[in-house]
């Protein structure tokens, strides 16, 4: 089946009074999909379109990116979890599956640590966790840069962790589709969202054997930041954790192997339902 990186016109769309900017389509339980940093609801289209047979697909914009709006100060964790819930709430889905990629993965993992009631499973898609000191300082002080406005988004040092050196891969397509999202993100809600993504590796450090639902950790072995150690670290903790490894791929599997990922998905969340 070839991959479109375009959203079906079959998603029902609109906007919760509290100004997020929500999609669905498709038959079966709930699947939240979460988008990461600089992206929006339409990264998701790859697997949209391969999943809307088997889940009732359900893709939103996270504060401040694509259509949704961006709250007035410094936003913590909790804040972009509790989105989430206020939209299932208003959307009156009482019981959903969650898949977060990058900061996405961190917003279900805190989702279903928060309000085990409602999550069915969650798949963390390429998730940091509990990163190294050299590491932590370099997210940090770009985080601090951001926020005081010294810089903006690195195109080419952005696209080349996601995706290899352009030219070198396969992958055009979706590295034009991530190009223009990442340019067309409001600067102050990538600001925000990327101040949080920098300082929540740890936070569910201490948590994560509480996890009680199903929990996939799926990372790929060319992703330099959200690395297969952190992956298999977070499963080891999970009560019901399962690790997986996708190999030939970077950060942005979700882009360049959506086959693959909605198979992975697919097959997972269809045992723990």
């Amino acid at each position: 089946m070839p991959v479109s990186f375009t959203l079906p016109d079959s998603l029902t769309s609109g906007k919760t009074s509290a100004g997020t900017a929500w999609s669905r389509c498709g038959t079966g339980p709930t699947l939240v999909l979460l988008h990461g940093v600089g992206m929006n609801k339409s990264v998701w289209a790859p697997e949209v379109n391969l999943m809307r047979e088997n889940f009732n697909v359900l893709i939103y914009d996270m504060w401040g990116h694509g259509d949704s709006d961006l709250p007035d100060g410094e936003l913590a964790l909790s804040d972009y979890t509790e989105q989430l819930v206020a939209l299932l709430a208003e959307l009156e889905i009482s019981s959903a599956l969650i898949a977060g990629h990058s900061m996405g993965g961190l917003i279900a993992i805190d989702f279903a640590l928060a309000h085990p009631e409602i999550c069915l499973g969650i798949c963390a898609l390429n998730v940091v966790f509990n990163r190294t000191s050299a590491q932590s300082e370099s997210v940090k002080k770009r985080s601090a840069d951001l926020a005081a406005g010294e810089v903006t988004v690195n195109l080419t040092d952005t696209l080349q962790r996601w995706f290899g050196d352009s030219g070198d891969h396969e992958f055009q397509a979706a590295e034009n589709l991530a190009k223009n999202l990442l340019l067309g993100v409001n600067p102050l809600g990538y600001a925000k969202a990327y101040a949080v993504f920098a300082n929540s590796d740890r936070v569910h450090i201490d948590r994560l054997a509480s996890l009680v639902a199903p929990a996939l950790f799926f990372t790929a072995d060319g992703d330099p930041n959200s690395t297969p150690e952190m992956s298999k670290a977070m499963a080891a903790l999970a009560p019901h954790g399962t690790a997986q490894v996708l190999e030939g791929h970077r950060h942005m599997m979700t882009l360049t192997a959506p086959a693959l990922v909605s198979e992975s998905l697919t097959t997972f969340f269809s045992i723990v339902q």
